[in-house]
């Protein structure tokens, strides 16, 4: 039984007949920029998180460009985030000219760890942007604290974890920003590109709105120099049918990944660690091996796919070797680096798929 890695096409057929009528729709009155869909995703995003403002966009990496620019971040300025996350999340500080400051993770979870963050708060830093990697939200509380006492900004790269709760509050509503991606694969995706940012202040939210749209409230009138980073119609629409089935997925999710972790016990792999106070969407099932090789070989031999969520920490890439960095500096992250790989992982996932790779593993 061929397995898929993530199954999208499963996923399509359960919602297909409104999802086709939702693009048609839009097909029909022929807005494809901004309109009716946008708002609703908009309204819709905003009542899930608790957020005052969703504010829809053009991608995930997008969505942290807007906030810094919101944010007035200046090139000079420190960013403190972490080395193990997708390139995404340090690239648009590297854009404004800003710098990424990295501080290791934690053994469990791979998340930042926040005891590690303030002893490298200078007079440069300006922001602090956990991710919420795999699916569960980093240490907020701890992180917001730290943020409050050197008056820093705090953004949530959510990317991973939206739908995810921390101490009964939804991710991308924990701090000044969250945002998030709706990469296909993604907990919430659409059939292309698109993220959100979210904020309960109200003039940063009329901020970033102006930025989204080359820096204007009124046609040809720029008040700020902005990007083009709007959502398009279609992948709202198609973002709406599923946000109306997305409670339902979370909960899919999380029953999959517990009894992936159940089912693994007795294996030689390392589980995901949730804490008890939050949950994990499972973006990814990562699970860790001090021979990934050749676990990877044994599971693709039985025709499971995988892949590696990241091979590579942040500080040791090539586009950062000006920041000095060496091998050693963060020796969790780059432990971990050497140790994940990711299971397939949706809500339709079936009970014999999820056998069928256990067994794999278990052989």
């Amino acid at each position: 039984m061929k397995i898929p890695f993530i199954d999208l096409q499963a996923q399509y057929q359960a919602y297909k007949l409104e999802i086709n009528e939702a693009i048609q729709n839009v097909l029909n009155y022929s807005q494809y920029i901004m309109g009716p869909e946008v708002k609703k995703l908009e309204d819709g995003l905003a009542a899930y998180t608790g957020s005052k403002h969703a504010i829809a966009c053009s991608s995930g990496t997008d969505a942290l460009l807007i906030v810094l620019m919101a944010m007035d971040i200046q090139p000079g300025d420190e960013v403190i985030t972490t080395p193990f996350t997708f390139i995404a999340t340090t690239e648009v500080v590297s854009l404004l000219g800003a710098i990424p400051v990295f501080v290791d993770v934690e053994p469990d979870t791979l998340n930042i760890d926040a005891s590690k963050i303030e002893e490298k708060i200078t007079a440069k830093t300006k922001a602090i942007i956990p991710v919420s990697l795999y699916g569960q939200v980093a240490d907020m509380d701890e992180i917001n604290a730290i943020a409050s006492k050197h008056n820093l900004i705090v953004i949530e790269d959510g990317a991973q974890s939206f739908g995810a709760t921390y101490k009964g509050k939804k991710s991308c509503n924990l701090s000044d920003f969250g945002c998030t991606s709706f990469f296909p694969s993604k907990p919430l995706g659409c059939y292309g590109d698109g993220g959100a940012l979210f904020t309960n202040d109200d003039a940063l939210a009329e901020k970033s709105r102006m930025i989204l749209a080359h820096g204007s409230r009124v046609r040809y009138q720029h008040e700020l120099v902005g990007i083009n980073g709007r959502i398009d119609a279609i992948q709202a629409a198609i973002l709406n049918v599923k946000l109306k089935y997305f409670a339902n997925e979370v909960a899919d999710r999380e029953s999959i990944g517990q009894q992936y972790i159940d089912m693994l016990e007795c294996s030689d792999l390392t589980t995901p660690f949730v804490k008890t106070d939050r949950n994990s969407v499972f973006a990814q099932f990562t699970v860790r091996s001090s021979d990934r090789k050749s676990m990877i070989e044994q599971l693709n031999a039985s025709g499971i796919p995988t892949a590696i969520h990241y091979p590579q920490p942040l500080h040791l890439q090539k586009c950062y070797e000006s920041l000095g960095y060496k091998v050693g500096d963060f020796p969790i992250a780059e432990k971990a680096a050497k140790e994940v790989f990711s299971l397939p992982m949706s809500p339709f996932l079936t009970k014999e798929q999820q056998q069928q790779v256990v067994e794999s593993i278990l052989s």
